[in-house]
Order: structure tokens, then C-alpha cells, then sequence
């Protein structure tokens, strides 16, 4: 008890010496939704991760499904930080629409926050390694309405849609976060010009907002820490609410923030969609993200000691699920 204590307590002392000289976050004044018609919870969330910036961090971590329990990460928490993150990730990977969306429900009811992403295929379907190795033979056929190829990209984003339509029938607001790491070139998103994959991303949300009707989601724009064309692959201000980077080599998050600040001038939240170590309290003094979300397995375990995990989540600046005020 004491031993946590004096955890706490340095923890704190070192928020009060680091936050006085805080960089000057991303302004999020008057942030709205990008879709008009988003409902009350998707509001509702938006403008909480708003009124953060500068001022706290949502802390999330990705959920694994195959070390034996479904809670692999949040058990290796409750146990070395003694807390439980804001935020939970998920992926329909391999079609799991349905695991997903039994175990998002499960955690929105825990007061939780939502967050997915999609490794698949070119023909959304499959998993990281048919994403990582599957390339679009003529990218202008499968953006150009009327075709095979178009058809064909629509029927697999649908099948995405039909699942998060169910949330949004829970009255679960969803940080909706496709073609991550799009401005790097290991996912076949990636594989294409800059065009192009501008092309795609407004056909996805245009398809989800004005046919779906699915106005549960945020969109979460997610760059990466490689990419060198990362403005021009700027889906612009009306297509996206999030905008966020990811990294494994935690020196650069600092770099990463100066860098999204710079993609828009719009009042977007800025966050950190995926890291490896997860950022420490002076990374934060200089990069004052929104949210950050570890990886699944051993980016947790293996990158993160029991003391950095324990400060971090214990730190006032970090909101954890015990303390969300949505």
C-alpha cells in the first residue's frame, strides 16, 4: 500500500513540474462531427474527447483473442496497474463481426468507450497477413462506380456496415477507424496513390453516412510515423473528426504530434491510434494527444514495465474506465 502510494505521489509531483511548461496543444474549439446527423451518443462522445485536449488523455488498449482469454490484455492491467483503460480496441479481422460486437456491447456496458479497426484483404475478407499481402490489380476499376471491381468493394465495406449498424442500435458511439497506417505501403490501402486512396476513404464514409444512415460513428483519420505524402492523403476536414498517428518507436511521438497539427487547421482532436511503449509522462508534456492505445500481447507486456504501467494509469492527467464523466 505504501509502496503504491509513493508511486502515486511521484507521479504527480512529476505532472506538476512537467505541465507547467506544457506545449500548446491542437485547438479543438468548436470541434464538430463531420456528419450533421450524428446521434446524441456519437455527439455526445465527440465532444468529451474534445474538451480534453491539453487537459487529460484517454488511456485504451487492443484487445487479442487468442492467449487464452478475451480479456488477455485488461487481466495483465487490473494486475500490474491496478486500472482498467477508457478505451477498448477491437478489429473485425477475419470476419468477426459477431465476437466483436458481443464483446464491444459487453464493454460499452461497463461504461467503456469503442474503437475498431479492420485488417482484411483487398476483398474485405481474412485477416493482418492477407491485408499486409494483397494488392488491387487496377485501382481506377474499383473506384469507378458501374464496374465489377466497384461493386465488389462495395458488397465487402457492407458487410462492416451491417455489423455496426447493430451497435448503433445499442446506442453505441463507435471511434470508427478504417485503412489505418494508410500513408504507409504494407497494407494493400497503402498500394496506391494518394488519389486514390482519397477516392476510397470518401466512398467508405459517404456509403456509411448517407446510405447506412450510420450515424454512430467517428471517424478517425490514422496516419502513420512513415509516411512522406501524408498531406496529400488527407481526406479532408468534411470526411473525417479524428485525426491521429501511430508509432512503435515511442521518441518520435513528439515529432508525430507537431506533424498531425500540421495536416489541418480544423478543431479535430489528435490522437495516438497505436503505440508499442506506451508514452511517458514527458512525451506527453509535448505531445498532448487525446487518447493513446496500446497494442495487443507482448506491445504491452513486453515494452511496458510494472512501474511505467502503473504510474501512467495511476497519473491524474490519465482518465482510465473508473473515472469517465461522459
Amino acid at each position: 500500500m505504501m509502496k503504491n502510494c509513493i508511486r502515486i505521489i511521484s507521479a504527480a509531483l512529476i505532472m506538476l513540474l512537467l505541465f507547467s511548461a506544457c506545449s500548446v496543444p491542437h485547438s479543438t474549439e468548436g470541434a464538430v462531427l463531420s456528419n450533421r446527423s450524428a446521434d446524441e451518443n456519437a455527439v455526445k462522445l465527440y465532444e468529451y474527447i474534445a474538451s480534453l485536449s491539453g487537459k487529460k488523455i484517454l488511456s485504451g488498449q487492443q484487445e487479442s483473442t487468442w492467449m487464452g482469454s478475451d480479456d488477455y490484455e485488461f487481466e495483465y492491467l487490473t494486475e500490474k496497474a491496478e486500472k482498467l483503460p477508457a478505451i477498448r480496441g477491437f478489429d473485425y479481422m477475419n470476419d468477426d463481426f459477431e465476437g466483436v460486437n458481443e464483446r464491444a456491447i459487453r464493454w460499452h456496458e461497463k461504461g467503456g468507450i469503442v474503437t475498431v479497426c479492420w485488417h482484411c484483404g483487398s476483398d474485405f475478407s481474412g485477416e493482418w497477413k492477407d491485408a499486409m499481402e494483397d494488392t488491387v490489380t487496377d485501382w481506377d476499376k474499383m473506384l469507378t462506380e458501374g464496374t465489377e471491381e466497384y461493386d465488389a468493394m462495395i458488397a465487402g465495406m457492407d458487410k462492416a456496415a451491417t455489423a455496426l449498424k447493430e451497435l448503433e442500435e445499442k446506442g453505441i458511439p463507435v471511434l470508427w477507424r478504417p485503412f489505418h497506417e494508410f500513408d504507409g505501403t504494407w497494407f494493400w490501402w497503402g498500394k496506391c496513390s494518394p488519389g486514390q486512396f482519397v477516392r476510397m476513404w470518401r466512398i467508405m464514409y459517404e456509403r456509411y453516412t448517407d446510405y447506412w444512415k450510420l450515424n454512430n460513428l467517428i471517424w478517425v483519420l490514422g496516419f502513420s510515423d512513415q509516411g512522406t505524402d501524408s498531406s496529400e492523403r488527407y481526406v479532408g476536414d468534411e470526411y473525417c473528426d479524428v485525426i491521429g498517428a501511430d508509432t512503435y518507436n515511442i521518441e518520435l511521438c513528439r515529432e508525430l504530434y507537431k506533424k498531425m497539427q500540421s495536416i489541418t487547421d480544423a478543431p479535430k482532436p489528435l490522437c495516438l491510434h497505436e503505440c508499442g511503449k506506451n508514452p511517458s509522462l514527458v512525451d506527453l508534456n509535448y505531445s498532448p494527444w487525446s487518447y493513446f492505445m496500446t497494442w495487443h500481447t507482448e506491445y504491452l507486456t513486453g515494452n511496458n514495465t510494472d512501474e511505467e504501467l502503473y504510474g501512467l494509469y495511476n497519473c491524474e492527467y490519465v482518465l482510465t474506465l473508473d473515472e469517465l464523466s461522459i
